[in-house]
């Protein structure tokens, strides 16, 4: 098996054993991070009709989208670390748990308080998925198949966002209620967390004893490497952290992510009551926002492919901040559609369009942040503390966005929300561009 280390001459049906497990693993952290995403778009599908039954404004929603951010954030940093000493598998499955009794409580609920509670200890558990599944994937593949590997599993938020708030839409449509889109997606995540726990193994040594995850054949290695000290079994948090804090690319990682997060955060929950407010049904709304994600999974492929193959001295961010040029020019259209005109004379099929090539040029770059380039910078070791620092800070920057955009959609219209996240694009391709610079300077470096 390509790059598992066998310094014992481990038999060949060991061997066959070992490749099974990896395929088997790298598909639980795809279908298992879906499950995660059932038990969490839901929320953004059932706005519309919450606001219908209960009467809440977009600002008192948003309090809903602004708090679970937070707890998110929080879950992030706290999580990562957890997941780098416990283990990415066991921290993976108990956030399933957490999410799963979370969305039976929520949906028993009929306050605002209590909304925002049991939704907040809902994202705390799931920010145990993404640290967990980093960890996973980095003790099972090589660093030269990080853009690719991280690109087909990122399909599992983008694909998850899709199937959730498709599976939303179909509970919506067959005349379910706002608390049946937090009953039956639970149902399903206990089927995706028992396949999870039978088909997944932490690492190699899991499997056979002695073997581990192997050298990179060029002799790559993780940028923080010569930053972080090592032991022969674990990193220490506090090491991590500032082995990881002391390299100028990391810390733009972290502005990226903040950035992009915010852009991202107000699509997921905002787009279905986006279109309902400008025109459309509950059920219409739901269903086209899926194009959002479904546009997102090929553009993060196709980003994750190039930048394996093409990318020189493993500059990732430099096709990143081709595809925000053009996420910037898809929200300030976006913006001049949406504030210029009536509800009645609105372009309803360009809009929806527009949102989808967002999710293409956005979705991209935003998974590279918490995926390949971090696999890139911190290893397999570091894994979860990185992508939790990484996350965490990109999901504050999301909890302000989707108050905001609440709050600003109520006072001013939608129109302004769009061209505030135009602004932000363009300060995220300024952002990747600076990112982009920096690995020509390692290389420039490496060479002299």
């Amino acid at each position: 098996m390509q790059n598992l280390i066998n310094p014992f001459n481990i038999a060949e049906h060991d061997l066959i054993r070992l490749r099974r497990w990896r395929v088997s693993t790298l598909w639980v952290t795809i279908i298992g991070y879906i499950g995660y995403y059932i038990c969490r778009a839901n929320l953004s599908a059932a706005f519309p009709l919450m606001s219908e039954v209960f009467g809440y404004t977009n600002a008192q929603l948003g309090l809903i989208a602004l708090t679970s951010e937070m707890a998110y954030a929080v879950g992030k940093f706290i999580n990562g670390p957890l997941g780098d000493r416990i283990g990415g598998r066991k921290i993976f499955l108990l956030g399933m748990i957490g999410a799963i009794v979370s969305n039976f409580v929520f949906a028993a609920g009929s306050t605002l308080i209590f909304f925002i509670i049991v939704w907040c200890v809902c994202r705390y558990f799931l920010a145990m998925g993404w640290g967990g599944l980093a960890k996973m994937i980095g003790n099972w593949y090589e660093p030269e198949r990080n853009g690719t590997i991280m690109g087909v599993v990122s399909l599992n938020f983008q694909f998850g966002g899709v199937v959730a708030t498709l599976f939303a839409g179909l509970i919506v449509s067959l005349g379910g209620s706002w608390r049946d889109v937090f009953i039956y997606p639970p149902i399903l995540l206990i089927l995706i967390f028992i396949y999870s726990y039978f088909a997944s193994k932490d690492s190699p040594q899991d499997v056979v004893a002695g073997t581990r995850f192997g050298q990179s054949p060029s002799g790559r290695k993780a940028i923080a490497t010569q930053s972080i000290e090592e032991s022969d079994d674990k990193y220490s948090s506090v090491k991590i952290v500032h082995g990881l804090l002391r390299l100028p690319l990391y810390r733009q990682v972290l502005l990226f992510s903040f950035l992009t997060t915010f852009l991202r955060s107000i699509f997921m929950f905002w787009t279905p009551k986006l279109l309902v407010d400008i025109g459309q049904s509950a059920a219409q709304g739901i269903f086209k926002s899926a194009l959002f994600p479904f546009l997102g999974c090929l553009g993060t492929l196709l980003l994750g492919w190039y930048t394996d193959k093409y990318a020189k001295n493993g500059d990732r961010a430099r096709m990143m901040w081709i595809m925000l040029v053009c996420l910037s020019a898809c929200l300030f259209a976006l913006s001049s559609l949406i504030g210029a005109k009536g509800a009645q004379d609105l372009p309803y099929l360009l809009i929806v369009i527009l949102i989808g090539m967002s999710g293409f040029f956005l979705l991209g770059p935003y998974s590279m942040s918490s995926g390949a380039l971090t696999l890139d910078i911190a290893g397999a070791k570091a894994a979860g503390s990185a992508t939790g620092m990484i996350d965490g800070l990109g999901y504050v920057g999301g909890a302000l966005a989707v108050w905001i955009a609440g709050t600003m959609s109520d006072a001013f219209g939608w129109g302004q929300v769009f061209l505030m996240l135009g602004v932000m694009a363009s300060i995220s391709t300024l952002s990747a561009y600076l990112m982009s610079r920096e690995f020509q300077k390692r290389a420039q470096l490496g060479n002299s």
